[in-house]
This record gives structure tokens, sequence and C-alpha cells, in this order.
């Protein structure tokens, strides 16, 4: 496994009211898994996206990333976890808008302190991988919102993270751009083993997810599985999006 999580709880105080936004949560995520965390708002999923993410500390509980237990270990320390281990793609990009796309992928890796001419290697290839090598030197303001998605999921891949997760990965996208982005992330997670969690209430990113994940009030209400995605087993998305396929 590689995120166990034991009897999870968190807990906000607003005001003189404590509200529970996780409510004993247990979950393992297999490596590899394309996970979906679905549910309503106010369900808990992007607060336990959080924990998963070592941006946030559970109330009580235990959280276990890659065999190492990070509950007691402070914020500040799980630096190197965020950096080496996950990878981010969030609801609204999150994209430095003075920078190109070269550079926003880029900037994980010399985080990493990643040496140029790897580091040049590596960018100019992901961004061929999502089909954007031609917007190398655009900015995020000069793009579409889906080539502004394809870019921050190239910026999650560069560094070769364990883990990548994703909220509310097709909220801010069209229908079609949508569809585009899951078949991306269906082959990135089949190519390269990345495990993919969501946070999500999409129905069509928990149709292609092999394991759906739902909650209700701060709970795990119901855990399913299916077989590979009709879209992954019988369709081309390399061929659909113009992207190099990421093994020959």
């Amino acid at each position: 496994m590689l995120v166990n999580l034991l009897n999870v709880e968190k807990s906000y105080r607003l005001g003189s009211v404590d509200v529970r936004a996780l409510d004993g949560v247990g979950l393992d995520i297999g490596r590899g898994d394309f996970l979906a965390l679905a549910g309503p708002s106010g369900s808990g999923k992007t607060t336990l996206l959080n924990l998963i993410g070592c941006i946030d500390k559970p109330s009580g509980g235990r959280v276990v990333i890659d065999g190492v237990d990070v509950t007691a270990v402070p914020l500040h320390r799980l630096a190197a976890t965020r950096r080496d281990t996950l990878g981010y793609i969030f609801q609204t990009f999150n994209l430095i808008p003075v920078l190109t796309a070269y550079e926003n992928v880029e900037y994980p890796l010399l985080l990493q302190n990643v040496g140029r001419r790897e580091r040049d290697a590596r960018v100019r290839r992901w961004l061929d991988h999502v089909g954007l090598a031609a917007q190398a030197k655009q900015r995020p303001d000069q793009l579409s919102g889906g080539q502004r998605q394809r870019v921050a999921i190239a910026r999650a891949m560069v560094a070769e993270p364990k883990l990548v997760l994703a909220d509310e990965p097709t909220a801010n996208l069209d229908q079609d751009t949508a569809a585009h982005i899951l078949d991306l992330l269906e082959q990135l997670n089949r190519e390269t083993g990345t495990t993919f969690v969501f946070a999500t209430h999409d129905p069509a990113v928990m149709s292609r997810a092999r394991r759906c994940v739902r909650l209700r009030d701060g709970r795990v209400c119901h855990s399913e599985r299916s077989e590979e995605s009709p879209a992954a087993r019988d369709s081309s998305p390399a061929a659909r999006l113009g992207m190099t396929p990421l093994f020959a």
C-alpha cells in the first residue's frame, strides 16, 4: 500500500463551534491505483486530500505515506515528502502567471536541484507528452483552460512522483476538454504506474475511476471497484490528443 489512513479525524474551530470534517476515516490506497474520492460539497473529500498531501494534519488517527507515519511530523519537515513523493493538480490550475508553460513545468525540478541539462530534457519531454511542445513559451493567460490544465499535469508529473493528487480536475473545463484530460490521466496511470487520487463530484471522473470511495458527513459510506474503463480499453487517447506515447 502507498497510503494508509487509520481512523483519521479532522476538526476545525469556527468561532465557538467545532466542525468535524472527517470522522474516523479508514482507507488504504494501493500503488498504481486510479481512485476517486466522491461526495457532495462538505463531505470531507478535499480535507482528506489535504491530509494525504501532507499540507494539513489530522486531529486524530494516523496517516502513513509510502511506509512513513507522517502524523507526528511537523508540517515544515514534510516539505521534502511533498516535493519528492507527491504531485498536485489543482482545481484552479495554480500556474505562476509571470512564468511560461516551460518555466511552470520546470519549477519543481528547480526545487529538487536537478541539473540544467536534465531539467531541460524532462520539461521538454513532458510538454511533448501532453501535446504542448509548441506552447512552451506562452504564459498561462495565453493558453486555453484545457491547455493550462495540461501544463498543470506536466508540472505534477515532471518530478516523477509516486502519487498525484487532483482536486476537482475537471471543474473548470467544458465536457469535451474534460474528457480529453481524463484520457490523458488514464494514459499516464497505465504507462507510468503513477497512483492518482481525485477529489470530485463529477460523474465523468467517477465513471473513469477503477475505484470509487464515497464520502458523506466526513465518513466513508461506500467503496467499490470496477474493471478498467471502456475508454481506456477501446480507444487511443494519445492519438486523439496528438500526444507522444510515454513509452514506445
